[in-house]
């Protein structure tokens, strides 16, 4: 509604401003605290003709709890000023501090900002104040992305269930960002899906209620990106069906046979056809496991598909195999994303389970090293690389 607010406003369609605005207006009491800042910017935006919409937002917003980090990123320096002005004769705010954070936790927010993590690590270093009292990775998961958070809950410096001032945890934060690759480095850290807002909800509800019809209940086709709001809450909903550990998968790698080249391989073929059928859970489960620089065929951080697969510069199937530090690497990384899958991508682990055990070749490689299982291989290899150069063209 607020859309048509503004295109009318901006083509000076007054009668038609006039009617959205006092529609919104009814339903204005309705309107979840978080995003009024939205609207109040965009009836700042329209001025005079909107000025019921934005007297009326703005008395809600001073009176809400939304702190003023939130709304100095969502509003402009004047809207603020008056908020700040609003909240200090009615006594909301100290005239100390104004409703700011110390300058500490200001520098530790400002270096997020700025993507500089290792001057996070030194201004903590100080000992001036800690990443639960500056609610940096609730910040961080607001307004930074997917590396910047990653690199933060890395630290292991900071409680992933603790609340901010409002009673929400990084969860809840993360669902009303709805980023999938956020959502699963914080449930990956421990973060309890069951924990309740203050006002009653999960973060599965959050994220639902932020998700249109069409994309939650669409059917996305195999090989094709998977639409990242039902995406959020695909993993949301494992979440709170399971809680495994990390580590699953690698006993349903005794499919894969008792040698370790052969668990190798068929981790190897089983996140190839990941990438090519479900590309967009591949991604991000190979980031969170960091595959990239242990694999031949790492995914491009600017790619959702794999341009190429690369058959292995060592043959795995020659003997006597050794495995070295390289092949440790790969194995942990490429374990660590099937588990990944597992955990919380399970209408993409069902399929390529089905796939894995329907084709005998996939699930054993490594246990013959024949002529025919060696030319069975290369075929195999050959079919995924066919396959992902089609999915290449056609997305091209």
């Amino acid at each position: 509604m607020w859309q048509v607010i503004f295109a009318a406003s901006i083509f000076q369609v007054a009668v038609l401003t006039n009617h959205f605005q006092r529609r919104l207006l009814d339903v204005l009491d309705d309107v979840e605290v978080d995003n009024l800042p939205l609207i109040l910017s965009v009836a700042n935006l329209c001025n005079k003709s909107c000025m019921h919409l934005l007297e009326r937002c703005l008395e809600m917003v001073v009176r809400s709890n939304l702190d003023m980090i939130t709304l100095e990123k969502a509003l402009p320096p004047d809207v603020i000023k008056q908020i700040t002005d609003s909240r200090l004769s009615l006594g909301l705010i100290s005239p100390k501090d104004k409703g700011f954070p110390n300058k500490h936790v200001r520098r530790i927010l400002g270096a997020l900002d700025s993507y500089d993590v290792e001057l996070v690590r030194l201004l903590l270093m100080e000992g001036q104040t800690n990443l639960d009292d500056a609610f940096a990775l609730h910040y961080a998961v607001e307004h930074c992305d997917s590396k910047i958070t990653t690199e933060l809950l890395d630290f292991e410096l900071a409680d992933v269930n603790h609340r901010n001032q409002r009673g929400y945890t990084v969860l809840h934060i993360a669902a009303r960002r709805r980023n999938p690759k956020i959502l699963v480095s914080v449930l990956t850290k421990g973060a309890r899906p069951s924990d309740l807002t203050f006002d009653g909800r999960k973060a599965i509800q959050i994220s639902k209620r932020l998700t249109k019809h069409r994309d939650y209940f669409g059917i996305t086709e195999e090989g094709k990106p998977s639409p990242e709001h039902s995406l959020c809450i695909e993993i949301l909903e494992q979440a709170e069906r399971r809680d495994p550990q990390l580590g699953e998968a690698s006993v349903s790698l005794a499919i894969a046979g008792d040698h370790l080249r052969g668990e190798l391989l068929y981790l190897e073929n089983r996140v190839a056809l990941m990438r090519i059928m479900f590309p967009t859970e591949a991604r991000i489960a190979m980031d969170i496991a960091r595959v990239d620089g242990t694999l031949e065929f790492t995914l491009g951080s600017s790619a959702n598909l794999p341009t190429k697969i690369h058959r292995p510069t060592v043959d795995l199937n020659e003997t006597p195999f050794k495995m070295n530090d390289k092949h440790l690497a790969q194995m942990r990384a490429l374990s660590k994303t099937v588990e990944l899958c597992k955990r919380f991508f399970l209408r993409c682990s069902n399929v390529l389970d089905k796939i894995m055990d329907d084709e005998p070749e996939l699930s054993s490689l490594g246990r013959d090293t024949s002529t025919e299982r060696k030319r069975r291989l290369g075929d195999l290899q050959d079919a995924l690389q066919k396959g992902s150069s089609s999915f290449d063209k056609s997305g091209s």
